[in-house]
């Protein structure tokens, strides 16, 4: 059986479905305290005093510990404006708290049941000051400034005095001239919501003082060498006296991309002398991490009567709660995919990305693709019909292709296929072309669901249904973006005598779930010529390997798999010269890309990308608004599919979480507090609520850089479920709805034509 091709089994199959795989919530070390971390419970206000005398005294408290006790009060994956304890004896800034969940004191105890007892008995005063809850309100002359304090910011000068974070623009052509040029122009504003990650482990972790003097932390992330530098910086000790380590991950999605539970555990660990465990509950999980951003897009995009969209101008704004988390990137991304994967030559972007004081925004799968693209594809659907042609053929009339000049004024990196996945979602949608080669509609009707699908008890009759189809497409970045440094690294040893008996790989990119690790067996393996099961992968440590980067960005097969081939084909070498063992590293390097110029944008933003299209199916209850997705083609070019199983398996989580957040998913937030923070009132797909019939369809155009051809892929079929579901909903019922998600309500409401614009929500920009 050849390594690279295969449907293996994943290497932590047995132990994950067998109960015999260590998550950090299942790790205990013999005499550990338990921390508990108290919350501000209070959006915006000014600490004057933090009370701990009735918690130090409580039963089994060990320590309770406060800002004046974090030495370098300071962290953020991007820019270091959040501090680890809001409170005073420390910082200005850590006085000033922005967010209910952040950090007052930690509380550790004996026992877990003592540390939340003690927890209950801190007390702290404040001084109010007024919520921002809105990012445009925040931009307004006069509003209460969040982040008045200088933090070290890696984009030149920021002004003290606003609450912009970070703003964008692409400026290529002549917008107006563009629009003028137009024989239709069609005008929307978008409207995304945030969504919970909902992964199925709660952040947790255990920390200790090895007998070497280093902080061992065992946690859940997505990153453990940044883990470690944000660690060791808050505590003012060297790198080198952190060691992160991962157990099996309960998923994360980019909602493990942050700081969570890491540094309050070190300290803890650090300031005792003996370890500590933590174990946040459901609760804690959706009110203390960050949230997908909510986005708000004002779009007017134009096209002649042939069909070529000739401009394209938007307004960007995004929520990033109260600290940057990956604000700036999300909203770096945003820019691009609002304007879809189609050759424009006149276009303007303004994007900016705002603090207030609601959760924190940051990394949630597709990094701003989903809310870019929502916007773009539904432009390009309503220009379609407008000018009364076939979304699929005005698609192919613009889409990218090879040599196409991106809006950034580079060229479209080698190996684009956007075309090819629209052309194979269409055919499989039902669409055909007719003697001319120009793309027609489907002459069957969209599927019928199951009759019994949504009968309940008190059912009186037959249900009022519309059926329709829509589909949508979109590209994904490949690796971080827009300048930042990449690399990642690994090792390969080889042992045995006359052939390679055993290979060790150390390559410590997270397996978060998504089956990395059984990829780099995969991949040294096809590299090496020996079966898989003689592969042998060390990943968990900090201690393993050097840094592989994050799980994150569709980066870490593209990434780590150069790596591996690299390292593999220098051991090789060392083992035909008859050195061995043999052992050789290679620390893989991308091509650079380039950030935005300031006033038109011009870069060259990305390593390469993935192209993905969708066709949906869906049946509108007209009574209810029930919304069901009867069936969903997804066609992704992923280069090639090292494990075709695993690859299935990413298009069919990404299409369910992706029908979350476009049907019922929404984190809802009031004046800075959360009100829907359980499972019970924050709502996510059971099987019912998911499709009813997938079809992931795998194409395998090698991406000319990526490891034997491959590309990242996991999270460019989140990214066109909404807007090709958005076009369904159309198809059936004649009403766009431009504001996720379509809960029953909202599509009833829009179908009833109680909303203004047939349903479209009016929401303002900044």
């Amino acid at each position: 059986m050849r390594a690279v091709g295969s449907s293996l089994p994943r290497i932590d199959a047995a132990d994950k479905v067998t109960g015999r795989a260590v998550y950090p919530g299942d790790i205990d070390l013999p005499g550990q305290l338990w921390l508990k971390i108290v919350f501000a419970g209070f959006a915006h206000g000014r600490i004057t005093a933090v009370h701990t005398a009735q918690a130090q005294t409580a039963p089994g408290v060990v320590a309770v510990l406060t800002a004046a006790d974090v030495p370098v009060n300071e962290y953020g994956l991007i820019m270091p404006d959040q501090p680890v304890l809001c409170g005073v004896g420390s910082t200005p800034d850590a006085a000033h708290v922005r967010w209910e969940a952040d950090h007052v004191a930690l509380v550790v105890a004996e026992t877990q049941v003592q540390a939340e007892a003690a927890a209950k008995l801190v007390r702290v005063d404040y001084e109010p000051l007024p919520v921002v809850a809105d990012p445009c309100a925040a931009l307004q002359p006069g509003a209460p400034v969040l982040h008045p304090e200088a933090f070290a910011f890696p984009y030149g000068t920021r002004d003290l005095n606003s609450n912009l974070l970070l703003s964008y623009r692409i400026a290529r052509g002549d917008v107006e001239v563009g629009l003028a040029q137009a024989a239709v122009v069609v005008e929307a504003t978008y409207h995304t919501q945030a969504q919970e990650h909902a992964y199925l482990q709660p952040e947790a972790g255990v920390t200790h003082v090895r007998p070497d003097g280093r902080i061992e932390v065992a946690c859940a992330g997505q990153w453990m060498h940044e883990e470690r530098r944000q660690i060791a910086h808050a505590l003012g000790l060297p790198e080198e006296q952190i060691v992160v380590r991962f157990p099996a991950i309960g998923g994360a999605f980019g909602g493990r991309e942050d700081i969570s539970v890491q540094i309050a555990l070190a300290l803890a660990a650090w300031k005792t002398g003996r370890p500590v465990k933590i174990v946040w509950s459901r609760e804690e999980s959706i009110v203390g991490h960050h949230k997908r951003h909510p986005y708000t897009l004002r779009a007017k995009w134009g096209a002649t009567r042939d069909g070529r969209i000739v401009a394209a101008q938007v307004d960007v704004t995004a929520d990033a709660g109260a600290y940057a988390y990956t604000s700036t990137k999300v909203l770096g991304n945003a820019v691009m995919a609002c304007l879809g994967p189609y050759a424009i030559p006149h276009v303007q972007v303004v994007a900016r990305a705002v603090y207030t004081n609601n959760c924190p925004s940051g990394a949630f799968r597709g990094f701003g693709g989903p809310q870019g693209h929502f916007a773009a594809e539904g432009q390009v659907n309503k220009l379609a019909e407008a000018l009364g042609m076939d979304p699929v053929e005005l698609r192919l009339r613009n889409i990218w292709r090879e040599g196409s000049v991106l809006p950034t004024q580079s060229v479209v990196p080698p190996g684009c296929t956007a075309a090819q996945v629209v052309e194979e979602a269409a055919r499989r949608g039902g669409w055909q072309q007719d003697a001319a080669g120009r793309w027609q509609p489907p002459s069957t009707p969209p599927s019928g669901g199951d009759p019994d699908w949504l009968s309940t008890s008190l059912g009186t009759g037959p249900r009022r249904v519309a059926r329709g189809r829509g589909i949508a497409a979109c590209f994904k970045n490949v690796g971080f973006s827009l300048g930042a440094v990449e690399h990642c690294a690994a090792w390969v040893e080889l042992h045995g005598r006359g052939q390679i008996e055993r290979a060790v790989v150390g390559c410590v990119g997270a397996d978060v779930g998504q089956g990395s690790h059984t990829v780099f067996q995969q991949i040294a393996a096809e590299m090496l010529g020996i079966d898989p099961a003689r592969v042998e992968i060390r990943a968990g440590s900090t201690e393993d390997a050097g840094s592989s980067g994050s799980s994150s960005a569709s980066r870490m097969s593209f990434m780590a798999g150069n790596a591996i081939q690299g390292a593999a084909a220098r051991a090789l070498a060392q083992w035909q010269n008859e050195d061995r063992p043999a052992r050789a590293e290679f620390v893989y390097h991308p091509r650079p890309t380039t950030g935005y110029a300031p006033q038109t944008g011009a870069a060259d933003p990305n390593i390469t990308y993935g192209y993905c299209a969708q066709v949906a199916e869906v049946e509108v209850d007209l009574d209810t608004g029930h919304v069901t997705v009867t069936r969903l083609v997804s066609v992704n070019d992923v280069g090639r599919a090292i494990n075709p199983q695993q690859v299935e398996g990413q298009i069919e989580g990404a299409v369910a979480q992706s029908i979350g957040w476009t049907l019922l998913e929404e984190f809802i937030q009031q004046e800075g507090k959360t009100l829907t923070p359980h499972l019970s009132s924050y709502l996510i797909p059971g099987v019912l609520d998911v499709v009813q019939e997938i079809e992931p369809v795998i194409l395998e155009f090698p991406d000319p850089q990526g490891p034997l051809g491959a590309r990242g892929m996991a999270e460019m079929p989140f990214i066109p479920t909404a807007p090709a579901i958005a076009a369904a909903i159309h198809d059936a019922t004649g009403v766009w709805i431009d504001s996720l998600p379509y809960t029953p309500p909202r599509v009833w409401e829009a179908v009833r034509g109680s909303r203004q614009a047939g349903g479209r929500e009016q929401i303002g920009s900044c």
